[in-house]
């Protein structure tokens, strides 16, 4: 898989950071810590929403915060968070994610459902018709 983007957590813009961020065709990795290494794997076809986040102290650094609400159990919120150049790569984001959905033949009505299992819906299984 070619990697189409790669980046760290910066502070104050520089990257000092042990959280590193990998965006590949169908994937976004997230790789935390130093001597205890956790890497998380987010399928595109799986975001629901993708918003970005700058405050002032963001925009004189040059970096932002990208929130994903995706369809998935384990990370409901991703964020990537003080990357550079954060509206190109919320950008890209955006458009690799309806790539994918295109791709997997997804349409986003279908993964709101998996967001919100715990809608409470009556239904009628007695099939008695309310109407006289």
């Amino acid at each position: 898989m070619a990697v189409l983007w790669k980046d760290r957590k910066r502070i104050c813009g520089l990257p000092i950071t042990f959280t590193k961020y990998r965006l590949e065709d169908e994937r976004l990795y997230v790789t935390k810590g130093l001597l205890r290494t956790v890497e998380d794997e987010t399928l595109l076809y799986r975001v629901l929403d993708i918003s970005l986040e700058r405050t002032l102290a963001d925009k004189i650094f040059g970096v932002g915060t990208i929130v994903l609400h995706c369809a998935d159990q384990t990370h409901p919120q991703l964020r990537i968070e003080n990357v550079r150049h954060s509206e190109k790569i919320r950008a890209l984001l955006s458009e690799k994610i309806e790539e994918e959905r295109s791709r997997a033949r997804v349409a986003g009505r279908e993964m709101y459902g998996a967001a919100n299992n715990d809608l409470d819906v009556d239904v009628d299984v007695s099939g008695e018709d309310d109407n006289p």
